[in-house]
């Protein structure tokens, strides 16, 4: 997969915002304000960057040794960092939405309404 199809996947889901709020080169994408995507766009390999449950993360990182790593410059514990050139579209599809759903499932009932109703 690369950079511009994760993006238009990311943009795709309901109420998703994009923003460059670090620099110019980090595309962060927010579902209802909040992160759940960050995409380097400047590193090679392509690779980016999901929230994830704690222990899925570490089961990832075994599994998918030096291809999923502990997210960088994110929390360690809450975030991996995904290479996109090792890892099959729909998988990395998978790990996209699971992100989505782990910060919508966190998100404030007035937030969670607002979402239903775009």
């Amino acid at each position: 997969m690369n950079i511009e199809e994760l993006r238009t996947y990311c943009l795709d889901k309901k109420g998703v915002t994009e923003e460059l709020p670090f620099d110019e080169h980090t595309l962060v994408f927010k579902v209802m304000g909040k992160m759940y995507a960050l995409i380097p766009l400047q590193r090679i390999p392509p690779q980016c960057n999901l929230k994830c449950n704690p222990e899925r993360a570490i089961e990832l990182r075994e599994q998918y040794d030096g291809v999923i790593t502990p997210g960088y410059h994110m929390s360690k514990k809450h975030w991996n960092t995904l290479f996109l050139d090792n890892l099959p579209p729909t998988f990395v599809k998978e790990l996209v939405n699971h992100s989505y759903d782990l910060v919508v499932s966190g998100l404030t009932k007035k937030l969670k309404t607002e979402l239903d109703s775009i």
